[in-house]
């Protein structure tokens, strides 16, 4: 596992405490997965109800707070594959 996807797994844990609401999947493009769901949150690249992919800067924004990942969406930067109600569930977490 990369540096990377080690410290965004660490960033998504302090936003988000377990996700009962579903299966979610971060990619990093170039980097790895991570999978949200209620167990919490890990490095894996498994089956999800949603995707979400971005690029690592964008990634980065979002878990810092410079990026709103409704913007992130609309601007084309984050692609969301799936249960778009559960994206915006996972949208409203992170903000």
């Amino acid at each position: 596992m990369s540096d990377i996807i080690t410290k965004a797994v660490e960033a998504l844990s302090e936003k988000i405490d377990g996700f009962s609401a579903g299966v979610a999947k971060f990619v990093i493009e170039g980097e790895g997965a991570i999978m949200v769901d209620a167990d919490g949150v890990r490095a894996a690249d498994d089956a999800a109800d949603v995707t979400l992919t971005a690029d690592l800067d964008t990634f980065q924004g979002m878990m810092e707070g410079d990026v709103n990942p409704t913007a992130a969406f609309m601007q084309g930067k984050l692609s969301i594959d799936g249960d778009m109600g559960l994206a915006m569930q996972l949208g409203s977490a992170l903000s």
